[in-house]
């Protein structure tokens, strides 16, 4: 069973310097059959413009994966982290018994497009901790690239729940399947570009939650980039 998403359904805010997309209920979007799917509670496509951010505020027992497509993300939090982040890099945040955080865009003149990405995690009251994890952006080529799991294998970020998430960039025709276990889930997002999955056709900031399925197989139909995460 695969269930649309379609890329102009989601909840939508233009506060001038930030447009940002909700797939799930987030802020003042509230739609009862968008609450969360599985553990996934927010995935957010966030366009935010030159000079401005988000100012320090506090998060609590929650995942938090920052995905950036264009541009750089200036990272500070109360744990005394300090970081940009740019394309190739995913940052993961277990903001357990409480974080503050803030993000902002520091280039004067470009743009930055992200995706933020919510987990609810396996424990409540986990220890605060922050990640950096860079990768080969190359790999992603063609293939499933595993960039945060629960185990950490593969060198993938670590995060606090029983989730593993794959990055691919498809060009044309390209191909790439990931068979699902059984009692298992997925989700898929196109973050740029077109696809099929299984057959149906996917354009960017589409998405489908996906159950009873045993195999996915994406096809480029432009060079497209797609998250897909597996899910208990």
């Amino acid at each position: 069973m695969i269930n649309k998403r379609v890329a102009n359904e989601r909840g939508h805010a233009d506060h001038g310097w930030l447009n940002a997309r909700h797939t799930f209920s987030f802020a003042s979007y509230r739609d009862p059959k968008h609450l969360h799917f599985r553990d996934l509670r927010v995935m957010n496509e966030d366009h935010i413009g030159p000079g401005r951010g988000f100012p320090t505020h506090p998060h609590d027992n929650m995942e938090i994966l920052t995905y950036v497509l264009e541009g750089e993300l200036e990272h500070q939090d109360s744990m005394g982290n300090g970081a940009i982040i740019r394309p190739g890099t995913i940052q993961t945040m277990t903001a357990g018994t409480g974080i503050m955080h803030s993000e902002a865009n520091p280039s004067q003149e470009n743009p930055i497009h992200l995706y933020q990405i919510w987990i609810i995690p396996d424990k409540q009251g986990l220890t605060p901790n922050y990640g950096e994890y860079t990768f080969d952006t190359e790999a992603r080529n063609g293939h499933l690239q595993l960039i945060a799991s629960k185990d950490g294998r593969e060198n993938s970020a670590i995060i606090s729940q029983n989730i593993s998430l794959y990055t691919t960039v498809l060009e044309e025709g390209q191909s790439v399947t990931h068979t699902i276990s059984e009692g298992r889930h997925a989700w898929i997002q196109v973050v740029r570009g077109s696809i099929t999955l299984n057959g149906e056709s996917y354009e960017t900031g589409d998405g489908a939650a996906i159950s009873e399925e045993s195999l996915l197989t994406l096809t480029g139909k432009e060079k497209a980039e797609v998250l897909l995460f597996d899910l208990a």
